[in-house]
C-alpha cells in the first residue's frame, strides 16, 4: 500500500515538473501552425522582415473598443490578432492597445478628439444602433481606424474599406484582407529616412492649386515632392523616382516628349492622369451647352509606342456619381434634387493587382477609354474600368445640363468594362528609335551624361484617362476637400487618394509591401436556402441529439459498472 501511494506520487511529481517545463520552454521558444487554407494568420515575408528591422518602438492606437456590432467586433478581433502577431514577429518593438475614442472627455473634447482624427484621415463611420428593445434606433459614430507612432511621426489608417453597393459581410471580409497591408504600409513609410524623390510636372498648364490641394499634400506625406518645368529643362534627372503629369492643357513638342522618352529609358517611372477631350466642370458652368474635342496634346505617338492609345471619346455609366438639378418650386424657391450623371462614372478596381485589390470605387470626371496595343514587351493590366452596364460618346460630343433631366435608357448602355487606368510593365522601345542622326545622339549623351537610349530595361508606368481623377472639390465654407468627394454629397468618400498613393508606391519600387494586397480571406457561409428548408430538421437534430448523446452515455458507463461488480 506504502509503496502504491509512493508510486502515485512520484508520477504526480513527475507530471507537475514536465507542466513547468513545458512552460518556461514556452516563454522562450514560441511555433504556430496556421492550418487555414488562405494563410489567414501568416505573415508576408516582406512584413516580417520589415517588422524584425525597426530600430525604434511602433506604438498603435486603435479605436475599435466599446459596445458595437457584431460585425465590429470581428474586425477588432481579427486587428487585434494581426497585431499579436506583428509583436511575435517584432519583439517589444511593436506596442498596441484598443481605446474608444472620446471616452471619459466631455462634449466639447470629444468633438475636439474626433476632428483630430478626420484630420489623421480617420473617418466616422455613421450606424444606427438599437440601444433597447423597446426603444427606436439612435445614430452612434464609429471610428474605425488607428494611429500609428513611430518615432516623432504619427499616421493615421482607415480599417473599414467601405465599398459601394458591396455585401456588408464581403465588405468587412475584404477589410479585415487589407488589415495587413494598411499596418505594414504606414510602418514602412513612418521608417523611410530618405523618402523617394517624385516630381510633380509643370510647363504645360498642369493642375496646380487648391483643386489639387489633398494630392499634393498626401504625396507630400510619403515622398519628396519637387516641381519640375519641362521647358526649363536640359532632362529630366533620374535622381526623380517618379514623375506625374496631372492634366496638361498644352500641346507638347518633340523636344518635350525626347526628355520623356530618354527618363524612361533610363528608368524613369510615369503616372500619367490625362484628358484627351477639352472639357471640365468649368466649361460646362459657362455654357448650357458645350461640345468637347480634340485637346490636341501630341501625346498620341509617344504613348502608343509604350502600349496604350487613349481614344478621343468620353464614358457615360449607369454606376455614376450625382450632381444637383433643379426638380420643381415651391412658391418661387427652386427644389434641388441630386440625380445621376452619367458623365461622372465610377469606376471599378479590376482584377486582383496589388494596386486596387480590395479597393473601393473611384470616382472620375468625364473620362475616356484605353485601347491597349497588342504585341512588343510590354505587360497591359487594367487597373480601372467602367461598370457592366457603359456606353462611348464620340467627339466632338455635346454636353448640357438638360441631359441630368432626361432618365438614362438602360438599352443604350451596353458596353463592358471600358479601361480607364492601365498598368504598363515590361522593356519599352523609345519613340525616337531610328529617328536621330549620330550627332543628335552625340548631343543628349552630352546633355544627360548618358548615352542615348532605344530600349529601357524592365520598367513601368500608368496610364490614367482621366486628369480630374486626383482634383479635389472646393467648398466655399471649409476650403478645399479631399479627394473623392461630391461637394454636394460628402457622404461618401470614394478611393482616388487610396489609387494615387497606391499606384506611386508601386512605382517607386515599394512592391514588397505591396504584396500583402494579395492576401486573400475567404468568406465560408452557410447556404440559405438549405437553411430555410432544414430548419425544423437541424432544430430538432440540436434539441435531440444532445439528450440521446447523453442517455447514452449512461448506459454505457450503466453496463461498464455492472460488469465490474459482477466480477
Amino acid at each position: 500500500m506504502v509503496n502504491s501511494k509512493k508510486k502515485y506520487l512520484q508520477r504526480a511529481i513527475l507530471v507537475i515538473a514536465i507542466l513547468i517545463g513545458v512552460n518556461i520552454l514556452a516563454m522562450y521558444v514560441h511555433t504556430r501552425w496556421d492550418l487555414t487554407a488562405e494563410k489567414r494568420f501568416t505573415l508576408t515575408p516582406s512584413t516580417r522582415q520589415l517588422l524584425k528591422g525597426l530600430d525604434s518602438t511602433v506604438t498603435i492606437e486603435v479605436f475599435l473598443k466599446g459596445d458595437y456590432p457584431a460585425s465590429f467586433r470581428q474586425l477588432a478581433q481579427s486587428t487585434q490578432e494581426l497585431l499579436e502577431e506583428f509583436r511575435e514577429a517584432g519583439g517589444n518593438r511593436v506596442q498596441f492597445s484598443f481605446q474608444n475614442p472620446g471616452q471619459g472627455l466631455n462634449d466639447s473634447d470629444r468633438l475636439a478628439f474626433q476632428q483630430s482624427l478626420a484630420e489623421q484621415g480617420i473617418m466616422p463611420f455613421n450606424m444606427q444602433v438599437q440601444e433597447d428593445a423597446n426603444q427606436g434606433y439612435s445614430e452612434k459614430l464609429i471610428f474605425p481606424g488607428a494611429l500609428v507612432h513611430y518615432g516623432s511621426k504619427t499616421l493615421g489608417i482607415n480599417l473599414l474599406k467601405n465599398q459601394g453597393g458591396q455585401d456588408p459581410m464581403q465588405t468587412m471580409n475584404n477589410s479585415e484582407a487589407l488589415l495587413e497591408f494598411q499596418f505594414a504600409n504606414a510602418i514602412y513609410q513612418l521608417k523611410q529616412n530618405h523618402l523617394p524623390l517624385v516630381g510633380y510636372m509643370l510647363g504645360h498648364h498642369e493642375l496646380l492649386g487648391a483643386e489639387v490641394l489633398d494630392a499634393l499634400t498626401s504625396m507630400q506625406s510619403s515622398y519628396l515632392l519637387d516641381t519640375i518645368t519641362l521647358q526649363y529643362v536640359s532632362h529630366i534627372p533620374q535622381d526623380f523616382a517618379a514623375i506625374v503629369f496631372a492634366k496638361p492643357l498644352d500641346r507638347f513638342s518633340d523636344e518635350d516628349k525626347l526628355k520623356i522618352d530618354q527618363y524612361v529609358m533610363n528608368g524613369g517611372k510615369v503616372l500619367w492622369f490625362v484628358d484627351e477631350l477639352n472639357v471640365g466642370m468649368d466649361s460646362l458652368q459657362k455654357h448650357d451647352t458645350y461640345v468637347a474635342m480634340d485637346r490636341d496634346l501630341n501625346l498620341e505617338d509617344i504613348l502608343f509606342r509604350y502600349g496604350v492609345r487613349i481614344n478621343q471619346d468620353l464614358i457615360q455609366d449607369l454606376q455614376c456619381d450625382r450632381l444637383p438639378q433643379v426638380v420643381g418650386h415651391v412658391g418661387d424657391k427652386p427644389q434641388f434634387d441630386l440625380l445621376p450623371f452619367p458623365y461622372f462614372p465610377l469606376l471599378s478596381p479590376s482584377g486582383a493587382h496589388p494596386i486596387v485589390k480590395n479597393m473601393d470605387l473611384v470616382l472620375s470626371h468625364f473620362a475616356s477609354s484605353i485601347d491597349t496595343v497588342k504585341g512588343g514587351e510590354v505587360t497591359k493590366t487594367v487597373l480601372l474600368s467602367s461598370s457592366a452596364n457603359s456606353k462611348l460618346e464620340r467627339a466632338p460630343v455635346q454636353l448640357s445640363w438638360n441631359d441630368l433631366r432626361v432618365k438614362p435608357n438602360p438599352r443604350q448602355f451596353q458596353k463592358h468594362n471600358l479601361p480607364v487606368a492601365v498598368l504598363l510593365e515590361g522593356q519599352f522601345t523609345s519613340l525616337f528609335r531610328n529617328r536621330l542622326s549620330a550627332g543628335e545622339q552625340q548631343l543628349i549623351a552630352q546633355v544627360t551624361r548618358k548615352p542615348f537610349k532605344d530600349q529601357s530595361d524592365f520598367n513601368k508606368m500608368i496610364v490614367v484617362s482621366d486628369g480630374d481623377l486626383i482634383t479635389n472639390a472646393i467648398s466655399q465654407k471649409n476650403g478645399p476637400m479631399q479627394m473623392g468627394v461630391n461637394l454636394f454629397d460628402p457622404s461618401m468618400v470614394y478611393a482616388n487618394k487610396e489609387f494615387l498613393l497606391n499606384s506611386l508606391g508601386y512605382l517607386t519600387n515599394n512592391a514588397g509591401i505591396m504584396e500583402a494586397r494579395n492576401k486573400e480571406l475567404t468568406l465560408r457561409l452557410l447556404d440559405a436556402e438549405k437553411i430555410k428548408q432544414n430548419k425544423s430538421v437541424w432544430q430538432a437534430i440540436c434539441v435531440i441529439f444532445p439528450v440521446l448523446l447523453i442517455l447514452l452515455f449512461r448506459v454505457i458507463f450503466q453496463f461498464i459498472r455492472q460488469r465490474k461488480f459482477e466480477r
